[in-house]
């Protein structure tokens, strides 16, 4: 049975992340170090130790490790509050890609490549990669991987080229995903490989201009330059990237949701604000009904966002891998909430596409969403194959 109780422990709890983030996290959206590549590093470190003197950082994470070992109904609910401002889930540490990344590595890595790659990233001492889209190959179809990779029996050499890497520069524990070539000693195919972003093969070309910047240091364009990696430095099993890369992204999909979800009441409560004191014609303009059916729309999708979200989450917290689910979750929350922040700039009028509210940095933020992790249309693509196999 689906309880849509939320514990009162629970309860209290995400009224906390709230708090802080309203106190603490809000007040920076205004600092400088806020670039359009997004927040620098130097704000990061300065947001995170302000979560770690709160006891709120890294929750999501292995106890194991430090973390609360949350549940992902517990993830979606605390995500939710930490994402009334974007800067909130990265104070936590758990703003993708890190958070993903975090997630794949608890499940994949050896002991030793936890000790070097995950914990400091869980530490929130260093930052993560997760490189795998390619300018002329993978991206939606990963199978389309053109970084190559060879294996002489010691040393792994990687070359090739990726673009829109989301925090590449200064970023230490690398993910990299490369073809690795037919040889006599491991598996051939899609492999993912460790390494540590000061590796003199691994070269950032340039920061890419996009219309986001929730992410800390932007997206980058990369190239590997006969990269060297000794054997070490597989992460898993050889030809198991695709696998790998699925298990890290069915979760990361619900992440992605969950935090947008808080930015997207966050914009609402601006709308609704607004609605009540702006008045027109005689009256608040919440009170004609051209508005306050714009909001009305909003508190719906809102409210069917989150209970789409949930039931993605309970049924992996029962076990099952929800792939369907979280296909349908991240194309229908990522199309709705767009709708619900055009909605909110169309209620602000002319303030809504100023920088006067962040409105409209979610608005930018909220259209570059629906191509994380998956445009809609790839989403949908394979629903649709699913319900035709019955």
């Amino acid at each position: 049975m689906i309880d849509f109780a939320i514990p009162a422990d629970l309860a209290a709890e995400r009224d906390r992340v709230r708090r802080f983030v309203i106190d603490k996290i809000v007040p920076y959206e205004r600092d400088p170090r806020l670039t359009s590549h997004g927040p620098t590093d130097e704000l990061r470190q300065e947001l995170v130790e302000l979560a770690r003197a709160e006891k709120l950082l890294t929750v999501q994470a292995p106890e194991s490790l430090g973390g609360r070992g949350l549940t992902h109904i517990e993830q979606a609910v605390i995500y939710e509050a930490a994402g009334w401002s974007t800067l909130g889930p990265i104070a936590m540490n758990c703003a993708a890609p890190d958070e993903g990344n975090m997630f794949l590595l608890s499940k994949v890595a050896d002991p030793d490549q936890v000790q070097r790659f995950l914990a400091p990233v869980v530490a929130g001492h260093q930052r993560s990669v997760f490189a795998m889209t390619e300018p002329d190959g993978a991206g939606s179809d990963p199978a389309q991987l053109s970084t190559a990779a060879t294996f002489d029996g010691e040393n792994f050499t990687i070359n090739g080229r990726k673009w829109l890497i989301t925090g590449a520069n200064g970023a230490k524990t690398w993910i990299i995903m490369a073809r690795l070539a037919s040889n006599p000693h491991l598996p051939e195919g899609p492999t993912l490989f460790l390494a540590d972003g000061d590796e003199p093969g691994i070269v950032i070309e340039r920061t890419m201009n996009t219309m986001d910047r929730n992410y800390v240091a932007g997206h980058g364009v990369v190239r590997f330059d006969n990269l060297v990696l000794p054997r070490e430095a597989l992460l898993g099993e050889a030809g198991q990237a695709l696998r790998y890369a699925q298990l890290r992204l069915a979760p990361a999909r619900l992440t992605h949701c969950m935090r947008w979800l808080g930015a997207a009441e966050r914009a609402q409560s601006i709308a609704v604000e607004h609605a009540r004191t702006r008045t027109a014609f005689g009256k608040p303009i919440g009170e004609h009904e051209g508005v306050s059916f714009m909001l009305a729309d909003n508190e719906i999708a809102l409210h069917q966002c989150r209970l789409t979200i949930w039931h993605a989450c309970w049924l992996m917290d029962n076990g099952e891998k929800a792939r369907h689910e979280s296909s349908i979750a991240k194309s229908f929350v990522s199309e709705e909430l767009f709708k619900v922040a055009d909605r909110c700039v169309q209620v602000l009028g002319g303030i809504g596409i100023s920088d006067e509210t962040v409105v409209e940095m979610i608005f930018r933020d909220m259209r570059a969403f629906r191509l994380y992790d998956g445009p809609t249309e790839v989403h949908k693509y394979a629903i649709g194959r699913k319900v035709l196999r019955g």
